[in-house]
């Protein structure tokens, strides 16, 4: 995973994905989530700048041990760096996670073949019969090579009653960030939220212990929650869209979507549009970005000038040194993403920019043409203080606007009716 310190902003899009998996677990058919199932719900740290993500603190084994995951939308295998023993690990805030041989998960397990047919098309063998090997490049040039294991994973339902579940992850003896090799990073691995049968979210599903269902709430304040599970978000509030068959792989998508700028089309054609909370930035295609630009700049006063700023490739300087988003939003005016039947996202100047400590305002949409994108991809900055909801179970996207500010965020929502 690339850490926030490195220039380029975490993109945990998997490099060259296969083709879809089906969204509902291999194995143990006759397993599913029951009416008493419940919901989970986990405190998230964090943040867009300078942190570069968010993340959960998740205790694995037994005895149980505390790590730090980013919540990733974007991948499907939730993976740990692990004493196995390790060739290439970062510097992380833990202790490695040391596996015990019992622990490996052999080639012929269901989630092994869904993984490596996921990774190479038709391809369900494994070099050894007695571990499931895998590696997984993603777009920030980020990888992680390991193989799969099965632990305890302790959690704490709504109802405040506490389970412990044995889940399928990766242990990660190899990763490389970019070009630099072993470096600090602020968390201890990856926790893979994707449409995919190996996702922990599937998993939970399988088990009985939650619907597969997902929400995240990102605070523009840092932090914020995340919830598995939909006996806690109400459907009435929510802005809904279809989630479709992504063409690019097997990610969550409202389909394609036409962008306005301060409510006037861009006039560029429209273009498909993937969830992506493993993105710290959103990335547009290459004519969406030029033509987001360039509204934008035609936009502004002549006391905003250009600056460079190490944080990201465009910014601005005003007369005065700005302190946060709020102080120069006015500037600014709203993107929109038009989806079908009229479904608008609105992507308000909070939600694409951000302010450096060198006290200039930074555009938080990139160019992803220099990620070899052709789609559009929505990151955390653009989900901030946005309720989003991934309903596995009905086949569609949610969101729904308001704060996502720590514990005093979730009384609220359940105040307001939001949650149930």
């Amino acid at each position: 995973m690339a850490p926030a310190c490195l220039l380029l902003p975490l993109l945990l899009l998997p490099f060259a994905p296969g083709p879809a998996q089906a969204a509902t677990p291999a194995r143990s058919p006759s397993a599913s989530a029951s009416s008493s199932s419940t919901s989970v719900v986990f405190q998230l740290q964090g943040d867009v700048y300078p942190t570069g993500h968010y993340y959960a603190t998740m205790n694995i084994g037994d005895p149980a041990r505390p790590y730090f995951l980013d919540i990733d939308t974007g991948s499907d295998l939730t993976w740990l760096q692990c004493d196995a023993p390790c060739q290439s690990c970062n510097k992380v805030p833990h202790p490695l996670y040391k596996p015990t041989k019992s622990k490996i998960v052999p080639c012929a397990d269901s989630l092994c073949t869904t993984l490596l047919s996921s990774q190479i098309p038709n391809n369900k063998q494994c070099p050894s019969p007695h571990q499931c090997d895998y590696k997984i490049k993603y777009t920030d040039s980020s990888s992680s090579r390991g193989v799969l294991v099965t632990d305890s994973f302790g959690l704490t339902l709504r109802n405040s009653s506490r389970v412990s579940r044995s889940l399928t992850f990766g242990c990660g003896y190899d990763q490389q960030v970019g070009k630099n090799g072993a470096v600090q990073a602020a968390t201890d691995g990856l926790l893979g939220l994707g449409r995919g049968s190996v996702s922990l979210v599937s998993q939970l599903k399988q088990q009985g212990i939650t619907k597969n269902v997902l929400a995240h709430c990102l605070s523009t304040n840092g932090g914020g929650f995340l919830c598995f599970g939909d006996d806690i978000v109400s459907t009435s509030r929510a802005t809904w869209v279809p989630m479709a068959r992504s063409t690019s792989g097997n990610y969550y998508s409202p389909g394609s979507g036409t962008l306005y700028f301060d409510k006037h089309p861009l006039g560029v054609k429209p273009t498909e549009v993937v969830f992506d909370s493993g993105s710290t930035y959103t990335y547009f295609a290459a004519q969406p970005y030029q033509a987001t630009v360039s509204a934008i700049q035609a936009g502004l006063s002549k006391s905003l000038t250009k600056v460079s700023d190490p944080s990201l490739p465009l910014c601005w300087k005003g007369q005065k040194v700005f302190k946060s988003v709020s102080d120069i939003k006015k500037e600014f005016k709203s993107l929109f993403l038009m989806f079908s039947k009229n479904t608008a996202m609105e992507i308000a100047p909070e939600n694409y920019l951000i302010v450096t400590k060198n006290g200039n305002v930074c555009l938080g949409i990139l160019d992803g043409s220099v990620a070899k994108l052709n789609f559009n991809i929505i990151g955390d900055i653009t989900m901030q203080d946005q309720l989003v909801i991934y309903d596995n179970e009905k086949g569609k996207l949610g969101w729904i606007r308001g704060s996502c500010s720590g514990a005093l965020s979730i009384l609220y929502l359940h105040l307001h009716g939001i949650f149930l």
